[in-house]
């Protein structure tokens, strides 16, 4: 069993320290049924809107982040400055994927993720390859570069904060 899930489920009993456990051993305590749902509240309101950005088609940005996520992903674990420059400079530097990597890592059958690459070039967020190789366009990084700084970043911070708030109590 995970190691957060025996933290929940535990009495708190033993150690002296409750981890934010009932000491009745009713489970989560107010605080963190609380946080639970504003951190539930913040996601749906995410995945609403992204559900509404593209095209009513929620795979489409879980495929864009996948890609994204390859791309980037091995720049940021190599201590290569992935966000330094323009967008046509990043875009230089990313790691490629292609449909295959993307279908094992979201679990999708190969078939589906095909088609919605398909669509995420026609809407011109990804490039693919002749080598069938996939890469965010400079486009996707600058679009999504400033929503992620302007929109989405400051919400996170601003849940995690009233959670932390909340359980502080």
């Amino acid at each position: 069993m995970p190691r957060h899930n025996k933290s929940i489920q535990s009495s708190g009993a033993g150690d002296g320290a409750n981890n934010g456990v009932d000491a009745s051993g009713d489970g989560c305590t107010a605080a963190l049924r609380a946080a639970a749902v504003m951190l539930a509240r913040y996601q749906i309101y995410s995945l609403r809107r992204l559900f509404e950005e593209f095209e009513r088609d929620i795979l489409l940005p879980l495929l864009l982040g996948e890609i994204a996520l390859h791309n980037i992903g091995a720049l940021e674990n190599s201590g290569e400055s992935v966000f330094s420059g323009d967008a046509e400079q990043i875009a230089y530097t990313l790691r490629p994927c292609n449909a295959y990597s993307i279908a094992a890592a979201t679990g999708l059958p190969r078939e589906t993720v095909r088609r919605k690459i398909v669509r995420l070039v026609e809407l011109g967020w990804i490039t693919r390859q002749e080598n069938g190789h996939l890469y965010l366009t400079p486009r996707a990084i600058e679009h999504f570069g400033k929503l992620l700084g302007s929109r989405d970043l400051p919400e996170l911070l601003d849940a995690a904060e009233r959670i932390r708030r909340r359980i502080a109590r």
